[in-house]
C-alpha cells in the first residue's frame, strides 16, 4: 500500500490518504471500550439540483436495503446481535453512515458499514417502498408546526439557493425518483475523493487503514458534483395563517458567519447569552419573568460558506407581538453595551463545559474529526478550543452583536392563527 500518514497536531490523532483519495482519521482513547466509526460522504441538499431535492437522503435510505452479501435485515440483525448500534443522517452539506460497538467487533461492524455504503442493489421494488416512506416522513414534519416553520423560514431566507431546499425533498422530487437517476446521482457522490472515514476510540490507527484499504481501496470511480455558490440571506417577513393551529410559531435570523470564521468563537458565545440555555436572556426574560411561552431559544446554523442566527418561539396568537418586542429588546441591549464580566464569564463555563462533557463520547468524537477534517482540513485539541473560547472578549461579543443585529437583515417567518396579524419592519427595529 502506499499511503500518506501523517501525525496530527494532537498525538492521539492520526490521519492517512488512500492512493484513491479516501481519508482516514482516528482518535485512540485508551480509557474506554467502545470504539466509534463513520463514513461520511461530502453530500447533501446544497448539491442537489431542484429536480435532485431529496435525493441524497433517499439515498441514505437505500442503502439500508440490502447489498449482493446481506438482506435488510441481516444488515440490522448483524449489529444488533453485538450489542452496537448503527444509525445514519443526511444535512444539508453531510451525509453520515456511523456504528458505535465495542472494540473486538470492529472488523465485523465496518464489514457491515462499508458493505452497505459501497455495494447497494437499488432494486425497483424497493425505490417504490421507500417512496412511500418518505412521503409519510415528510407528511409527519408537516404536521410539527415548528417543523414547518423552521422549513418555510429557510425556504425565505436562503431563497433561490439549494441551501434553502428541504433536506427530505418534496412530493414532486421523490415522485420522480427512479433506480436510475438514483445510482446516477450515488456515483457522482460517493467517489473516493468526496468520502472521509473517521474513527474514534479503543482502536488502532493502522488497523483501520487496513480495513477500509481493504473496502475502499480499489474504488476508482469518476464523478464530480457542482459546488454552488456561497448563497444571499434574505430579509424577508413571512406570514402563513394556519387555523388548526392554538400556538403561533415564531422563527426569527439573521446572517451569520461561515462555520470556518475566526470570530465563531464570539458568534458561539452570543448565541449561549442570547438564548443558549436556561439561564440566557430570551429564556429568563421572555419565559420566567414574563410567562409568554414555554419554549424559547437561539441557536447557529452554520456551514462551510454561510450561516444563521435562528431564534424560535412559541407562543398564544394574543402575545406573539410583545414576544416579537421582547426578542428586538434583547437585540437592542446586546448592541447597546457590552456583556457583564459575570454572564460572559457564565457563557464561557456553559460552553466549554459542554464541549468537554460531549467529548467523553467516542460518538462524538468520531464526528468531531470528521467536521475538522472536512470543514478545516485540521484539527483543534481540546485545550486549544478551550482557549479559543477564553480568549473571547465583551468587547468582541459586542461587535458581533452589532453586526448580526441589523434590522434590515432580520428575517421572520410566523405560522398560526394568525387572524389578520401584521408585522412591519419598523417592529423589527433594534
Amino acid at each position: 500500500m502506499d499511503l500518506m500518514t501523517s501525525p496530527a497536531a494532537e498525538t492521539a490523532i492520526r490521519t492517512t490518504q488512500l492512493p484513491n483519495g479516501v481519508s482516514i482519521v482516528t482518535e485512540r482513547m485508551h480509557h474506554v471500550r467502545s470504539v466509534s466509526v463513520g463514513i461520511w460522504v461530502s453530500t447533501g441538499s446544497r448539491r442537489e439540483t431542484p429536480d435532485e431535492n431529496g435525493i441524497s437522503h433517499f439515498i441514505e435510505h437505500m442503502l439500508f436495503k440490502g447489498t449482493n452479501s446481506r438482506s435488510a435485515e441481516e444488515i440490522a440483525k448483524s449489529v444488533d446481535s453485538i450489542g452496537g448500534n448503527l444509525d445514519a443522517f443526511t444535512s444539508r452539506e453531510l451525509v453520515s453512515f456511523n456504528t458505535k460497538v465495542l472494540d473486538e467487533h470492529l472488523p465485523l461492524a465496518f464489514d457491515v458499514l462499508s458493505d452497505l455504503v459501497l455495494n447497494p442493489k437499488f432494486l425497483p421494488e424497493d425505490v417504490e417502498k421507500e417512496k412511500s416512506v418518505i412521503l409519510e416522513e415528510i407528511k409527519m414534519d408537516a404536521d410539527s408546526p415548528e417543523s414547518l416553520a423552521h422549513e418555510i423560514f429557510c425556504r425565505n431566507f436562503w431563497k433561490g439557493h439549494a441551501l434553502g431546499k428541504p433536506i427530505l425533498g418534496t412530493k414532486e422530487s421523490i415522485a420522480s425518483f427512479n433506480p436510475d437517476t438514483i445510482r446516477n446521482y450515488y456515483q457522482r457522490a460517493y467517489t473516493p475523493e468526496n468520502i472521509v472515514i473517521t474513527g474514534a476510540g479503543n482502536l488502532h490507527h493502522d488497523h483501520l487503514v487496513a480495513l477500509c484499504d481493504k473496502a475502499f481501496g480499489g474504488i476508482t470511480r469518476p464523478g464530480s458534483l457542482p459546488v454552488s455558490a456561497a448563497p444571499v440571506s434574505h430579509a424577508e417577513i413571512s406570514l402563513k395563517s394556519k387555523r388548526t393551529l392554538e400556538q403561533t410559531h415564531m422563527c426569527m435570523g439573521v446572517p451569520a458567519y461561515p462555520m470556518p470564521h475566526e470570530m465563531r468563537f464570539a458568534s458561539y458565545l452570543l448565541n449561549a447569552i442570547l438564548g443558549g440555555g436556561m439561564s440566557s436572556r430570551l429564556f429568563q426574560n421572555i419565559r420566567e419573568k414574563q410567562g409568554l411561552v414555554y419554549a424559547v431559544f437561539s441557536e447557529l446554523n452554520l456551514y462551510r460558506d454561510a450561516g444563521v442566527l435562528e431564534i424560535y418561539a412559541g407562543c398564544s396568537p394574543q402575545s406573539t407581538k410583545k414576544v416579537i418586542g421582547s426578542i428586538m429588546h434583547e437585540f437592542r441591549a446586546l448592541k447597546s453595551e457590552p456583556v457583564a464580566p459575570e454572564e460572559l464569564r457564565r457563557a464561557k463555563d456553559h460552553l466549554k463545559g459542554s464541549l468537554m462533557l460531549s467529548l467523553e463520547s467516542t460518538s462524538s468524537r468520531m464526528a468531531n474529526l470528521a467536521r475538522q477534517q472536512i470543514f478545516f482540513t485540521r484539527f483543534f485539541s481540546l485545550d486549544e478550543l478551550l482557549t479559543s473560547i477564553e480568549n473571547v472578549t465583551a468587547e468582541d461579543v459586542h461587535r458581533v452583536s452589532n453586526e448580526f443585529f441589523d434590522p434590515e437583515r432580520i428575517a421572520l417567518t410566523l405560522l398560526g392563527p394568525l387572524k389578520g396579524f401584521q408585522v412591519s419592519r419598523a417592529d423589527l427595529a433594534c
